[in-house]
Parts: C-alpha cells; sequence; structure tokens
C-alpha cells in the first residue's frame, strides 16, 4: 500500500495546486466582475460557460489525449489554463471573461481526466479505494486552499490572477518531468439518457436538479455574499466552510442510505436545504454570523445529495455497470450544473441577491417530492444488497470526469454478478 501511495505522491502534489488554481480562480472572477458592476446575469455566464465546456471537455477530450499522447496533452491543456488565467487579469471585459471561461472548463475536463487516469493506472485492487479517498481529499484541500486567499490581496489588483497562473505551471511540473510510462488511452462515456431514467428515475432527476443547485450556488454564491453586504474574507470562509460542512457529513448520511431506502434519506436531506434555502431567500439576514450558519447548514445537507443519489443508481444496476452508469450520472450533473447558473443570474437580479436560494429551494423541494412519490411506486433494494456508498465531491470546481469513476470502481473488472442479485442490467 505505501509503495503505491509513494508511486502517485508526485502526481497529487501537482493535483493539489490544480484545484488550488481551480478553488481561487472560482471565486476570484465573481468577486472581481461583482466589483466592477458586471450584471448578474453576466456572472452566471461564467458558471454556465465554465460547466458547458468542462462536459464538452469530458466528451472530446479523451480524443485529444489519443492523438498527441498524456504528457503533451497534459501540458497543453495545463499551459491554456495559466494563461487564460493571467489574460483574465490584463483584459477585464465580461465577454471575454465568459468566452475565456468556457475554455477553462473544457482545459480542465482534460487536466483532470489525465490525472486520474495516471492514478488508475497505479492503482491496485487494494489500495484503490486509498487512492481515491486520498485524491478526493486533495481536491477539496485545494479548492478551500485557494478560495481562502481572497483576503490576502486587493482583488482589484492582477496580484491574484498571477498568483492563479503560478499555482497551474506548478501542477504541470510533476507530470511533465515524469519518466514514467503514459497510462493506457482514455475512454470516452457515452450519455444514454433513457438507459439511465430506466435504471434510475430517481437518480437521474434527481442528480439533474442537484445539479442546476449546486451549479447556482457554486458559481453565484459570492455574488450573493457581496449582495448581502459579506466582506471579501466573510465571503472565502463561506464558500469554503460550504464544501468542509457537506465533507463532514456525508459520512453520517450515507450510513444512513445503507439502512434505510435512500430515496427517503434523498428526499429528507433535500427537505432541509430547501428550508435553509428558503430562510436565506424570505429573512433577508444580514448578520455575517446568521448568514454563514445558515449556509453551513444549506451546505451540509446539500452536499450529500450527489454521492445519495449516485449509490441509489448503482443500487439498481450490475456491478459490471458501476462505470456506465455513474460516467453518465456525471455528465447529467454537469449539464445541470449549466442550467443553475443561467437561471439564478436573471433571478437574483429581478429580485434581490438572497433571490439565489429561491432557485436552489425550488429545486430541492421538486427532489423531495418525486423522491417520495418514486417511493411509492418501486420497492427498495434491501440493505443487505445495496452498492457500497462511496464520498464524492460536488462542489463546482471540483467536479469530478467519468474517468474517476473508474478509479472509484469498488469491484474488479472480471468480477460476474452475485447469483440471485436483483440489481436490474442497465442497457
Amino acid at each position: 500500500m505505501k509503495r503505491n501511495l509513494l508511486s502517485v505522491a508526485a502526481l497529487l502534489f501537482g493535483t493539489l495546486f490544480l484545484f488550488m488554481g481551480n478553488g481561487l480562480q472560482g471565486i476570484l472572477l465573481p468577486v472581481r466582475g461583482n466589483i466592477e458592476g458586471y450584471a448578474t446575469t453576466t456572472l452566471g455566464l461564467l458558471g454556465t460557460s465554465w460547466a458547458a465546456g468542462f462536459v464538452i471537455g469530458c466528451l472530446v477530450a479523451p480524443k485529444m489525449v489519443r492523438r498527441v499522447g498524456h504528457v503533451r496533452a497534459f501540458s497543453g491543456f495545463i499551459a491554456i489554463i495559466a494563461i487564460i488565467a493571467l489574460v483574465s487579469g490584463i483584459v477585464i471585459h465580461p465577454v471575454w471573461w465568459v468566452l475565456l471561461r468556457a475554455v477553462t472548463g473544457f482545459a480542465t475536463a482534460g487536466t483532470s481526466m489525465i490525472i486520474e487516469s495516471w492514478l488508475n493506472e497505479r492503482a491496485t485492487n487494494e489500495s484503490r479505494g486509498a487512492i481515491f479517498s486520498l485524491y478526493i481529499a486533495i481536491t477539496l484541500f485545494g479548492v478551500v486552499a485557494g478560495q481562502m486567499m481572497i483576503p490576502l490581496e486587493d482583488v482589484r489588483t492582477p496580484v491574484l490572477f498571477m498568483i492563479c497562473g503560478i499555482f497551474y505551471c506548478i501542477a504541470m511540473l510533476p507530470t511533465t518531468l515524469s519518466t514514467a510510462a503514459s497510462p493506457q488511452p482514455l475512454k470516452a462515456v457515452k450519455l444514454d439518457l433513457p438507459a439511465l431514467y430506466r435504471n434510475s428515475p430517481v437518480s437521474c432527476f434527481g442528480i439533474l436538479l442537484v445539479g442546476i443547485a449546486n451549479g447556482a450556488y457554486g458559481t453565484l454564491g459570492a455574488v450573493f455574499g457581496a449582495g448581502a453586504g459579506l466582506s471579501d474574507t466573510s465571503i472565502a470562509i463561506m464558500m469554503s466552510s460550504t464544501i468542509f460542512a457537506g465533507a463532514l457529513m456525508q459520512l453520517p448520511a450515507g450510513r444512513l442510505s445503507d439502512r434505510i431506502d435512500r430515496r427517503y434519506v434523498l428526499a429528507a436531506m433535500s427537505a432541509v436545504a430547501a428550508f435553509a434555502g428558503l430562510l436565506l431567500a424570505v429573512l433577508h439576514p444580514s448578520s455575517p454570523t446568521f448568514i454563514i450558519g445558515l449556509v453551513i447548514l444549506y451546505g451540509a445537507v446539500a452536499n450529500t445529495l450527489y454521492p445519495i443519489a449516485v449509490a441509489h443508481a448503482n443500487d439498481y444496476a450490475s456491478s459490471e455497470d458501476f462505470v456506465k452508469v455513474s460516467g453518465g450520472l456525471l455528465l447529467l450533473y454537469g449539464i445541470g450544473t449549466i442550467i443553475g447558473p443561467t437561471i439564478g443570474g436573471p433571478v437574483m437580479s429581478m429580485i434581490n441577491p438572497h433571490a439565489l436560494f429561491l432557485v436552489t429551494a425550488v429545486a430541492h423541494v421538486l427532489i423531495t417530492a418525486y423522491a417520495i412519490m418514486r417511493s411509492r411506486m418501486r420497492a427498495a433494494i434491501p440493505a443487505g444488497d445495496r452498492d457500497a456508498y462511496t464520498t464524492l465531491p460536488t462542489a463546482t470546481s471540483q467536479m469530478l470526469t467519468p474517468e474517476s469513476m473508474s478509479l472509484a470502481d469498488r469491484n474488479p473488472p472480471n468480477k460476474a454478478p452475485e447469483p440471485g442479485d436483483p440489481a436490474v442490467k442497465y442497457n
């Protein structure tokens, strides 16, 4: 185990700086854009374009990597991201920012898929879970560390954009200087919506709505914070606390969903997220402590929904289809993150910054209602026959790629379904 972890230590070190850059840039653009007076709708488009680029990257990047190789593709993707970070600090223009953000999303998908495929190559069945957990922890810490750098420098200057560029260049070094053989070619994941829906309607519909809510908050949360009168430091604490609260809550929520019908857990967590969102939208709190407290409650439950929905989908799929199901759900989540900021921006412009949580509340109420309705229409899988729950990140700047699902695969590739397996075949 130690030998396997040491073999990927340099790669994980580069991953840390990649996500530090992602976390910093993801919060820097909306904060600076708000100061520049950009419309909330425009700031929402920053998240929409990034998510669209990321989804396209998941579909197209494998072909580019197969054509030029992992190292060249990785260097090219990172160089693009670093250049865009620097240009964004020089060219302060909303149209250019929106266009460049889409390219950043595309290149980020490419770099993440290459890193994840490299980790896959080094992982064994014994070390796969440990490597995946360490990878998730590093991405989490990287995003939070990047966000917490906002208070260290005046966002009106290009210094923080330059720091993003430095982080990205550091992230490039471990992979480009490695003498290890390149991993196997990346596999493109096909999105089959009818098959996804047949497999699990709740997961299919729920993850799309989770993407809408998380995409809206992940992109416009900083804009809400500024509109609510929070300082840059408080905004960074609010955004980072949301991620940490969700990470801490995943394990207890996952264990609960292993014991009772996951749809009930999904409905309950969504109801709490809707309640917290409605309090923020209706009460219009101005106290930083009260705002951050409610947002922590919101993040704690909202960020548990995605992994529970994925686990529920895998309950009804045969073991060899885990990667196919999860990869398709990842792309559905990406589609939701495209829709969320597109809706959230205009709603905030028409009403007020707190109306962001009206968007998230509607999404969560729909999840609650649909999960309860479906629980009356389809029997739950017995607890002993359910797929093992796995924690997964759901922050917008932390989105995983379909390649990561191979790394998280809990079943050996050649494992056959167990006799009497109640799961239905995904086709």
